[in-house]
């Protein structure tokens, strides 16, 4: 399938790519990084500092670093953006009273120079929940259509049961593939 294409396009030694995970607090940063790496994403603290993880997907090895969301944090999410590949940003689809909050965040993270051209997977989480805005929504809320200088994908999904998350890393596949050529 398309796995054995992807490995075979790839040869050896396993590419290694740099993920930084942000997001607000409480957005479902850390299970997401729980669930890529199948671990189990029942009990969750929430993130003091950071987290980083290697998971293997696609013959890849991508290092995600989880970044806590804290207002208290944000200021220092800069310090880890040198080297992204690629950023994940992760919104609470439940929580609209902080939706505002979190595009202005994310506004000022892809005007940071070392992000720029940098592609952006926008994971809607937590679409389990009755309240949750659709991604289609989100989308146009934090503008994205206006995103010219690099590649995007908002992914609806709920980090909890695992629906979607799939489908996000099979964009950063393409992603990578369509960099490599």
């Amino acid at each position: 399938g398309l796995l054995s294409v992807i490995e075979k396009l790839k040869g050896s030694p396993e590419q290694e790519l740099r993920i930084v995970l942000l997001g607000l607090d409480n957005a479902g940063k850390t299970t997401l990084l729980k669930r890529l790496a199948s671990e189990e994403v029942s009990t969750i603290t929430p993130t003091q500092g950071f987290n980083i993880k290697s998971v293997h997907s696609h013959g890849f090895k991508l290092n995600v670093w989880d970044i806590g969301g804290q207002r208290s944090i944000r200021p220092y999410w800069r310090k880890y953006l040198g080297s992204t590949d690629l950023l994940i940003y992760v919104i609470d689809s439940a929580d609209q009273k902080r939706f505002e909050e979190t595009g202005q965040e994310l506004a000022e993270l892809t005007e940071e120079e070392s992000l720029m051209g940098v592609p952006l997977l926008v994971f809607a989480n937590k679409q389990d929940l009755v309240t949750a805005a659709p991604a289609a929504e989100i989308a146009e809320g934090l503008s994205l259509h206006t995103y010219r200088d690099r590649e995007w994908q908002i992914q609806a999904c709920s980090a909890l049961s695992g629906e979607g998350v799939q489908d996000g890393m099979n964009w950063i596949s393409s992603q990578i593939m369509n960099r490599k050529k």
